[in-house]
């Protein structure tokens, strides 16, 4: 799976002109679930997810999570985020989940972020969407949980 996580003091997803998910404060994830992903790796993401110190602490420095400030998470699938752009101008999706496989990944993931205390809004999977957020620093993360 990959995610880009993005620190927001708000951030929404419409679609058809519609407010389908919003947020306060918190993360604005994107997320692609690809070939060879399971439920292990949506749980380990969720975690890292909520987890992760990237919020500023009274001191201005990076010690709080989005459990510790109590904030929220906009989920929103991006299969574009498994594009390989190495070869030509196309970006290739093949590394991408199919749909029927990446929809219950992208569900388990917000699944286990709620389980975890996170209060989580979504857009809607596979629809065209419009996101807007007020990035917040900006502080902008990819996780790949097969990296590293």
């Amino acid at each position: 799976m990959k995610a880009v996580l993005q620190r927001v003091k708000r951030a929404g997803v419409r679609v058809d002109g519609a407010t389908v998910g919003s947020i306060g404060r918190g993360l604005l994830v994107l997320l692609c679930a690809e070939r060879g992903d399971g439920p292990e790796t949506a749980a380990f993401l969720a975690g890292k997810t909520a987890r992760l110190r990237i919020f500023s602490d009274p001191a201005g420095k990076f010690n709080l999570s989005l459990l510790d400030i109590g904030g929220q998470a906009l989920v929103v699938s991006q299969f574009t985020l498994a594009g390989n752009w190495r070869k030509g101008n196309r970006p290739s999706f093949s590394d991408a989940a199919p749909p029927e496989l990446a929809e219950p990944l992208y569900e388990a993931f917000c699944r286990d972020l709620r389980d975890l205390g996170i209060a989580v809004e979504t857009g809607r999977f596979a629809a065209h969407m419009e996101v807007d957020l007020l990035n917040d620093g900006p502080v902008t993360l990819w996780l790949d949980s097969r990296a590293g």
